[in-house]
């Protein structure tokens, strides 16, 4: 995984049939890749692929449902755009290449470049711990914020723009088809319309609210209508292993425990 800019080179000393890269930025950052120089046989079965996002496990982050272009175009195939498109921008904080060579001395090499997002959406954390405050203004649009361990999340401020009581109800008949809300997830995997919902908050509210969810994946995403600017922020920190240990006894899922 690449967290930083600069200028990258891969040269296969060996065939390399099964490969991949994962960049990842601060969570207001979009990733930029550059092709410098390429040197496969695409007519020989080699390819470099961009994608705009992560694939972890054979799941997809952003999901289908969250990301705004539709999955064939998150895929950029270098053996099909060629030099027409050198540099290929991602839509959040992570991004991914692909590739497969089969002959030795055969290779790449790419610009790796971060640019700032104003309105970050779909973000991967590189840390268990921080903070962060997540704004939609005006835009109907679904935005996740994961990260990939056990947490307690702590959501010291809501502001949806139509209620103004707060409420937090387990995730079971959701916000009564409220157009604008946040939900918890948790899960294994990266695709969040596959998590387990946690729990709604449907209203807004200042004050801290806070659980602890034991899943490798926990994730904040509110869901907007565009009708107003939403705003949630909050908090989160990595459970200690005592902490796992103890909600395991309340285990109400078979693969997720929630506090």
């Amino acid at each position: 995984m690449l967290s930083i800019e600069g200028q990258f080179t891969f040269t296969a000393d060996r065939p390399q049939l099964n490969c991949a890269a994962f960049f990842i930025g601060e969570p207001n950052e979009m990733i930029s890749l550059e092709y410098n120089s390429v040197n496969i046989d695409c007519s020989g079965g080699d390819f470099i692929k961009v994608f705009d996002g992560w694939i972890l496990k054979g799941e997809k982050f952003p999901s289908s449902v969250d990301h705004p272009l539709p999955l064939y175009e998150r895929y950029v195939d270098y053996c099909e755009t060629g030099t027409m498109r050198r540099m290929v921008r991602s839509s959040q904080n992570v991004a991914m290449l692909f590739f497969r060579i089969h002959a030795t001395g055969n290779g790449f090499s790419i610009t790796v470049k971060k640019t700032i997002n104003p309105y970050p959406c779909n973000i991967i954390s590189q840390t268990p711990e921080g903070s962060f405050t997540m704004i939609i203004p005006h835009q109907h649009r679904n935005c996740s914020y994961s990260i990939i361990y056990p947490v307690e999340i702590q959501i010291a401020e809501l502001s949806l723009g139509h209620y103004n009581d707060f409420q937090v109800k387990r995730a079971v008949t959701g916000c009564g088809g409220a157009g604008d809300f946040v939900e918890l997830l948790g899960g294994n995997g990266v695709d969040t319309s596959k998590m387990l919902p946690v729990a709604d908050l449907c209203y807004s509210f200042n004050g801290p609210a806070q659980m602890k969810i034991g899943c490798d994946n926990t994730v904040v995403r509110m869901v907007s209508s565009g009708k107003f600017i939403n705003r949630v922020a909050f908090h989160y920190r990595l459970l200690d292993h005592h902490e796992r240990e103890k909600m395991k006894g309340n285990n109400i899922e078979d693969f997720c425990y929630m506090e």
